[in-house]
């Protein structure tokens, strides 16, 4: 992989920067709020909310997102690294950041979880 190629992939090395990366893309989607609690492992997880809605779940290892059915099933099928979400069940997909997907393709599926969150 070249240097410019790692520079489209979500940050492997220190996931605890995705809130920073991508804190100004979320804010240009609209407004919301961000709260962090602790899930029932007694890990810290910060939950972006759209109105009083979850859109986005950022675990330590891991990101949470809504989605619709058949783009949930196809990216579980296509990539290792995405799985059925634990927060949302199957209305969402949970990604590992394993590199499998480009930082563009994250924002569009944020994006994407952003715009079917009502507020």
């Amino acid at each position: 992989m070249t240097d410019a190629d790692s520079s489209q992939t979500f940050p492997q090395d220190n996931t605890q920067s995705f809130p920073q990366v991508f804190h100004k893309f979320i804010s240009d989607l609209g407004p919301f709020t961000e709260k962090e609690e602790k899930d029932s492992h007694g890990h810290t997880r910060t939950l972006f909310f759209r109105g009083e809605h979850v859109f986005l779940v950022f675990n330590p290892t891991t990101l949470e997102l809504r989605s619709d059915d058949k783009l949930a099933k196809h990216l579980t099928a296509k990539y290792e690294s995405v799985m059925e979400s634990r927060y949302f069940g199957r209305g969402g997909i949970e990604i590992v950041p394993a590199g499998q997907l480009t930082t563009d393709e994250l924002m569009d599926l944020i994006r994407l979880s952003y715009n079917l969150t009502s507020d």
